[in-house]
């Protein structure tokens, strides 16, 4: 059974994802897309993996014998660039063919609304209502002719994915005041989509910027510091003032100081909410997902700003971005959203918005991120992904419902649900155990004063649920 998870259906090439399963998905958004428009329109991109762009052709010709119009990335786009146009041209939906910062195996299909961020929960829904019965019955395509058919009838029109987005960008970041600054900027957009897209914008020098769907040094190209070691190396030679690294669709950000420090989405969050708030005088309600940061919380309580906590997963902030004015909102794997873009993640929009705040403060990353514990206190953050069974998840589950009145030595002062098991301690650390959506894992989060104590609280979650 296809199912869609956090952040869209992904699966293995060739195991799971299938021309054939990629035809059931593509048939029941059609039958979705014919019960929102007579004439409904969709916007396809794909990124850099292997067959992308085949099963976005593929797509495209399904959904135009569908009656369906499409308009097809003519190259490699980014997933805020597909949700950009998406929303600029008015089409029913955006699709993106894309397993984001998965390993090379996988592959995804993503859903984006018209309103230009994640498809809402209700979507989604509906669209796999379609799917369940397209499931339940041998598969039958209809008749399908050549891309180059479908566009002499308009079905099927080209577009280019840098033209609208840079047009949009380009009126938001002050771009001039970055280039004068003469920042020495390293980007590693990790093999993926965001290849090409920040040199469109500022000057700077980039590696793995070549096409290799196998990401070839990079166990997955999520901008993590284990994913990031070329990029940690080539900063500590010297030479340059920060590293730009977005994943494999460019809608996540990591940083990496001068001395080749990682700079986490926590103190990325933290660094766009205090230059919202107080240089760019924005104003709206905060969303964060569990997993992110207690700094948050303390900006807000100091300021008396309303913070909504939601689940893991962008499409939550994205949901209260089209009901509320929301100033800025987004999670601890690196994706966010603000008031100044569209309601999606980006991690291009949101790197070039450090820089400006670089520029405008006359700051180093490294003094910006020292502020943060002048301000806060120490934040230390540590995650493990754990590789389970069925059944490993299940008895991990279990052992968190038992409400463990100790964990690593640690009282355990009170435990929230929202997504998974979050368990607060006395001096304000915790630890979150979580199954991800996406992929057979177990994810423990922690954070705490220290590194050795977040670490200590991780190894602790695991012991607890696994022993």
């Amino acid at each position: 059974m296809i199912v869609f998870g956090t952040d869209g259906w992904r699966g293995v090439i060739a195991r799971d994802y299938t021309f054939d399963n990629l035809a059931r998905v593509a048939l029941a958004v059609a039958e979705y897309l014919r019960t929102q428009s007579a004439a409904p329109t969709v916007v396809i991109g794909y990124d850099t993996r292997f067959l992308s762009r085949e099963f976005a052709h593929e797509t495209a010709r399904i959904l135009a014998a569908r009656g369906v119009r499409v308009l097809l990335s003519n190259s490699v786009a980014t997933t805020p660039q597909v949700s950009l146009v998406t929303k600029k041209k008015r089409a029913q939906l955006g699709i993106v063919i894309t397993a984001s910062h998965n390993p090379p195996q996988y592959n995804g299909f993503k859903l984006k609304g018209s309103y230009g961020g994640p498809a809402t929960v209700d979507i989604v829904a509906q669209v796999e209502r379609h799917l369940r019965r397209i499931e339940s019955r041998p598969l039958r395509l209809p008749r399908l002719e050549t891309l180059e058919t479908y566009q002499g009838k308009r079905m099927i029109r080209f577009f280019d994915p840098m033209a609208l987005y840079h047009q949009h960008v380009a009126a938001k970041i002050v771009l001039e005041r970055i280039q004068a600054a003469g920042l020495r900027i390293l980007f590693d957009p990790m093999y993926g989509a965001g290849i090409g897209v920040l040199p469109a914008f500022v000057a700077c020098e980039s590696i793995h910027a070549e096409y290799n769907p196998g990401f070839g040094e990079i166990d997955h190209p999520e901008p993590i510091a284990e994913c990031l070691q070329p990029a940690i190396a080539a900063m500590q030679r010297g030479g340059y003032d920060v590293c730009i690294a977005t994943d494999g669709d460019a809608d996540r950000l990591g940083l990496l100081d001068a001395k080749g420090n990682f700079v986490d989405a926590h103190r990325i969050f933290m660094l766009l909410l205090d230059y919202l708030w107080h240089d760019k005088r924005r104003r709206g309600i905060v969303v964060k997902t569990v997993s992110l940061t207690s700094m948050v919380d303390k900006f807000c309580e100091r300021y008396r700003i309303e913070l909504v906590e939601t689940p893991v997963g962008f499409k939550h902030a994205a949901k209260l971005m089209l009901e509320r004015r929301v100033l800025i909102g987004g999670e601890e794997s690196g994706g966010l959203g603000t008031i100044l873009h569209i309601p999606e993640r980006d991690g291009v929009f949101n790197a070039l918005l450090i820089l400006e705040m670089m520029v405008s403060r006359n700051k180093t990353l490294a003094e910006l991120v020292a502020g943060l514990d002048d301000q806060f206190g120490p934040h230390r953050y540590r995650r493990r992904d754990v590789h389970v069974t069925a059944q490993q998840k299940q008895r991990i589950l279990r052992a968190c419902a038992r409400m463990p009145r100790t964990i690593g030595g640690h009282a355990v002062e009170r435990v929230v649900t929202t997504d998974g098991y979050k368990f607060f301690f006395a001096d304000g650390s915790w630890l979150l155990i979580r199954p991800s959506g996406t992929e057979p894992l177990v994810r423990f989060y922690a954070e705490a004063p220290s590194e050795e104590q977040a670490t200590a609280l991780v190894e602790a979650g695991i012991d607890m649920a696994l022993g």
